[in-house]
């Protein structure tokens, strides 16, 4: 806590003063904080409501300056919705944020075909580079907007190209354009998902020329350093564990890597929320992932990722976070009435903490669970996806057969981080048995993965403590 009485309140790093709090009145829905933007001297937050629907007090674009303190964009007062996008265009200088459209001087235009959809993205226009930006909507539509003119039209509904299911069932999250083309996400996920019943999830690209749908599962978030180390990430999951996926420039293919889940209280759509992957440090990326952060190098080596390291465990529900006046700022949505369904909450209010990168550290260890098997049908010989191995302490992996024959599970490492796989342990698994291989205390590797030599049926989860 401060000690200067000129200085603001601040409690372990929040202060109070700057907290995002809404109106004790009806709707009494949430108010998180969807974008954090430093630009030009002072730092923009975006805060947002549960659904366009559902309108209340509160909801506004601020803006604090050097000094810590807040005000409410006057220009803005009125519009109203969920607003969780944030970019600078850099040929303008232009920054988008919710519906509005930043000049350098502060100006705020805000664009009136935007403001009645929940905006989730925006991203580099692949035709137009220097004067267009592309804006996702939660709902699916991708519109394209002319920054020195705001004319705004649709270019694509996604519902039409992806094969989903438009409002109220669908919830796409991010988007970002790099090498040539555009990449989407939605992140439907509920027991259907979860029983293997439905795949309303999309991961998808669009090359210039045609949507090609890359995964049908969950994702959340999408990013990278454009150009700058040949990569794309992008953040997900299924029942079996969290989910990053990974384009290298170099051969133009996305890989799958999997993650330990640090908690399961992320493993719905409604969730998951706004997990981020940012750069925070100078060209170090933090990926924050199904209540876990990693940093996350921006560089492919030999088309593989390297240094993907756990961070540390927390339960905040995070829509931003970025890197000011040298702290690290996060925004949270910490406390919503629900339209009475949190009936020991009465006003909608969220947070901030302002620190440094490296207090993350001093957060949770970092420990969960997860593998690449969850009832999966699994193929003789082939290997499974690569799953994280790397910073954490006790480790032990459960290889279940649900089959009718016997299976031998082989258990290999990579060791270098390269890709180049080594086996360690093999595992006989009686039809209907459930075997238990514990690694010794210091064991560790960058990436694990399993390969059975029958075909069968199978589910393998490693538990790291």
């Amino acid at each position: 806590m401060t000690s200067s009485t000129d200085a603001p309140l601040q409690v372990s790093g929040v202060f109070p003063s700057l907290a995002q709090v809404g109106d004790f009145g009806p709707p009494r829905s949430e108010l998180g904080v969807g974008a954090l933007m430093p630009y030009n001297g002072v730092l923009y937050v975006q805060n947002y409501n549960s659904h366009k629907a559902a309108s209340g007090a509160g909801v506004s674009l601020r803006r604090i300056d050097a000094d810590l303190r807040m005000e409410v964009v006057a220009e803005t007062l009125g519009v109203d919705g969920t607003y969780t996008n944030r970019f600078v265009h850099y040929p303008t200088g232009y920054l988008v944020i919710g519906p509005h459209v930043i000049s350098p001087d502060h100006t705020i235009r805000t664009v009136p075909e935007l403001t009645g959809h929940r905006l989730c993205g925006t991203t580099r226009h692949l035709t137009e580079p220097d004067t267009h930006v592309y804006v996702l909507t939660m709902e699916g539509e991708v519109f394209s907007l002319d920054l020195t003119t705001l004319a705004c039209e649709l270019a694509w509904d996604l519902n039409d190209e992806l094969d989903t299911e438009g409002e109220w069932k669908v919830h796409y999250k991010d988007c970002y354009s790099s090498f040539g083309r555009l990449v989407v996400c939605s992140n439907e996920y509920a027991e259907p998902e979860w029983r293997g019943e439905r795949a309303r999830g999309r991961l998808a690209e669009f090359d210039g020329e045609s949507w090609r749908i890359l995964e049908r599962k969950p994702f959340t978030a999408i990013g990278g350093r454009h150009e700058f180390g040949g990569t794309i990430f992008a953040s997900g999951w299924d029942a079996a564990s969290a989910i990053l996926e990974v384009f290298t420039e170099a051969d133009g293919t996305w890989r799958r890597y999997r993650l330990p889940k640090a908690s399961h209280t992320f493993d719905h759509k409604w969730q998951t929320e706004w997990p981020r992957i940012r750069e925070v440090e100078h060209e170090r990326l933090l990926l924050d992932h199904h209540g876990m952060f990693y940093e996350l190098s921006p560089w492919a080596y030999g088309n593989r990722i390297w240094g993907v390291r756990p961070i540390s465990t927390h339960l905040w529900v995070l829509g931003d976070f970025c890197s000011w006046r040298g702290m690290f700022v996060a925004g949270a949505d910490n406390a919503s009435p629900s339209h009475g369904l949190n009936p020991t909450t009465a006003e909608p209010q969220s947070g901030m903490f302002f620190g440094k990168t490296d207090d993350l550290w001093s957060f949770g260890k970092p420990a969960g669970w997860g593998g690449p098997w969850w009832d999966t049908e699994v193929a003789a010989g082939e290997a499974s996806d690569p799953y994280l191995m790397t910073g954490f302490d006790n480790k032990c992996v459960h290889v279940q057969n649900h089959g009718e024959t016997p299976m031998t599970v082989h258990l290999e490492i990579d060791a270098r981080g390269d890709g180049t796989f080594g086996r360690v342990s093999t595992l006989e698994v009686a039809p209907g048995a459930l075997v238990t291989h514990t690694f010794p205390p210091g064991f560790s590797a960058h990436w694990a993965r399993l390969v059975s030599d029958h075909d069968a049926r199978a589910s393998a989860q490693f538990f790291y403590t």
